[in-house]
């Protein structure tokens, strides 16, 4: 396994440099603790919010957009989170190989188990495997070092021995994160990759919302966000990224927009 250096961005470098400082005046003036904990707790909730911001920069690199390569290429990346799912993701692959389009599947490690036919299948069309996490779970960005890697290890193992090839990318759950899952990334060799839009499809019920959100502005260098798994379902009881996806596709090719995976359009 090979891994990248980690390097602390500025809201990191200062945090730490803001505790550092806050101890020692402490020491120095202990009286002046309300300041220092006023400051602290600023801090922590800045911190905070940035984790909270699935597009964010400020706890360390975040691909919302293909390089410039790729937009002059016409290029776009569509990404597709929370399968396979047995129901879901072969009609979304038959879709997919009828407009000749290729996508990007954040796949979670413990489905990809249930469902390990489908996982490899997916690559066996032309397709790319990344890291969800192994476990989807709901408080993955309250987690710390060793959660993180615990996490995110199992489902590059995972996903690994399922495709034969080691993930490249990294999704958190609902892009949710803290400042310590970066340093993780960078020891496991992974890139986080959160969006440019998404259609909010596993809570709206509604194909022409979610399709007015991913189309609107639609450009070359996009990064688009869909489900298969945990998908929506219209009232005709029809999962939403079903209806969705024709009209995207359709859209993509009368724009000359050519749909690739994440690795392609980094490449």
């Amino acid at each position: 396994m090979s891994a990248r250096r980690w390097q602390p961005t500025p809201l990191i470098l200062g945090s730490f440099g803001l505790h550092a400082g806050a101890l020692v005046g402490l020491a120095m003036a202990p009286a002046q603790w309300p300041a220092a904990v006023g400051a602290l707790a600023a801090n922590h909730a800045l911190l905070t919010a940035a984790g909270l911001w699935p597009r964010s920069r400020l706890l360390g690199p975040n691909l919302l957009r293909l390089p410039a390569a790729a937009v002059a290429r016409r290029e776009i990346a569509l990404t597709i989170d929370d399968g396979p799912d047995p129901e879901v993701t072969p009609r979304v692959l038959d879709l997919l190989d009828a407009h000749e389009a290729r996508a990007t599947f954040f796949c979670i490690g413990e489905r990809a188990l249930r469902h390990c036919d489908l996982c490899a299948e997916i690559v066996r069309r032309g397709h790319a495997v990344e890291n969800h996490t192994q476990h989807h779970i709901h408080n993955f960005s309250m987690l710390g070092p060793r959660g993180f890697e615990r996490e995110i290890a199992a489902a590059q193992e995972t996903l690994e021995r399922i495709t034969g090839s080691r993930p490249r990318f990294f999704r958190a759950p609902a892009g949710l994160r803290n400042p310590f899952l970066e340093p993780v990334l960078a020891k496991l060799d992974l890139q986080l990759a959160s969006w440019t839009r998404r259609g909010f499809d596993t809570v709206r019920r509604d194909p022409h919302y979610v399709a007015g959100r991913l189309l609107h502005k639609l450009g070359a260098g996009d990064i688009l966000l869909l489900h298969d798994g945990h998908a929506a379902r219209t009232t005709a009881n029809r999962p939403v990224v079903l209806e969705v996806l024709p009209r995207l596709l359709d859209a993509c090719a009368s724009r000359g927009l050519a749909l690739v995976t994440l690795r392609a359009g980094t490449a």
